[in-house]
């Protein structure tokens, strides 16, 4: 049995699927379901025994507590956190409340847990750790890519909050013996994305009709990571990955903000055109770059190769294409988590700005 946090959430409830879907092991789910935790992610699971989910906070230290005592995971993944560098600029505490305070709660209740099992379930739990690339800060277009023992420079609320959580689980390992492992991945994209970051509202603005709002002029570059290779560098990584170390997750496609626009008009002219015969390029509005915003974000993951064998199975053309046609494909999806409040941020966070 495993426990994972945050498991309704975009790249959690895309774990849980995908674990589900090659294991029989029975996963528990704790996630707060916040605005991006969604239970419909998991609908396909509705019926599945193997599949427990539990509403709460990972900052709960009696709810998880009992978790642990009653289920006795071998395991435990964490992705729950806050995780929006545009809400963590409007509203840093969640950030740290969740990030930090919320880890620090998980891991003393963790640690109480490890300590009472047997010689032989100790040896063989883990905790791992999901975390970002943002920690590492920002690169210019000539330096190299981040490296597991990069410096951590966090630029932002949200990635000031990670890097915080990030060493904590480190501390814990090197002070108390946890068997941790930890995970730095790249911008993930993929089906059940909240659509507020770049590639799900763009797809979800263009439908609409709605302008494409790109930040400055564009040029930042990120690394790209289809979520479900994501997912199976995590399995990975919690089977064979050595105690105490981190792991780089990348996708092996940096790519300018831009470009990705363009790719998304690009597949939705040839997949669902305009009635009008336009692109929807013309729909790309330039807005007022965001305060702080990091340049450029590249991940080395020649340490997950040469250790454990993974790479990616998706190009960043494969993984667009499968994307742009899950939205196209579930437009219920995206009409039921476009709520109030939903409508309410994006007019909170781009008014002004054009």
């Amino acid at each position: 049995m495993i426990l994972v946090t945050g498991g309704a959430g975009f790249i959690g409830s895309n774990f849980v699927m995908n674990w589900l879907a090659q294991s029989d092991e029975t996963t528990i789910n704790l996630d707060l379901l916040t605005y991006a935790g969604n239970l419909q992610n998991l609908s396909s699971l509705s019926s599945d025994q193997r599949h427990i989910f539990v509403h709460g906070n990972i900052a709960d230290s009696t709810l998880v507590n009992g978790l642990l005592t009653q289920h006795q995971p071998r395991a435990i993944i964490n992705f729950a956190a806050e995780s929006h560098v545009d809400r963590s600029i409007h509203g840093p505490e969640d950030f740290i409340q969740t990030n930090i305070i919320g880890t620090f709660r998980l891991l003393e209740a963790v640690r109480a847990y490890w300590n009472g099992l047997n010689e032989g379930a100790k040896k063989g739990f883990r905790f791992l750790h999901v975390s970002t690339d943002e920690v590492y800060g920002s690169l210019s277009k000539t330096e190299p890519a981040f490296s597991e023992t990069h410096q951590y420079e966090p630029n932002s609320p949200y990635s000031a909050s990670k890097a915080a959580s990030d060493h904590l689980v480190r501390a814990y390992h090197h002070t108390y013996g946890l068997p941790t492992l930890t995970t730095n991945c790249s911008n993930n994209y993929g089906p059940y994305h909240f659509p507020e970051k770049l590639i799900p509202l763009m797809i979800v603005n263009a439908l609409a009709g709605k302008p494409l709002p790109v930040y400055g002029d564009g040029q930042q570059i990120r690394d790209w990571l289809y979520v479900k290779d994501h997912c199976s560098a995590i399995r990975r990584v919690l089977a064979d990955g050595r105690v105490g170390e981190v792991y780089n997750v990348g996708g092996c496609n940096e790519k300018p903000n831009i470009e990705i626009v363009h790719t998304i008009c690009g597949l939705l002219d040839e997949l669902r055109p305009r009635s009008d015969g336009s692109s929807y390029r013309e729909q790309v509005t330039y807005v007022t770059d965001r305060p702080g915003h990091d340049r450029r974000y590249a991940i080395d993951a020649g340490k997950i190769a040469s250790e454990l064998g993974w790479k990616p199975d998706e190009t960043f053309e494969t993984g667009i294409r499968k994307t742009v046609q899950w939205y196209l494909d579930n437009q219920s999806w995206v009409s039921n988590v476009q709520s109030g409040s939903y409508r309410s941020w994006v007019e909170k966070n781009y008014q002004g700005r054009g």
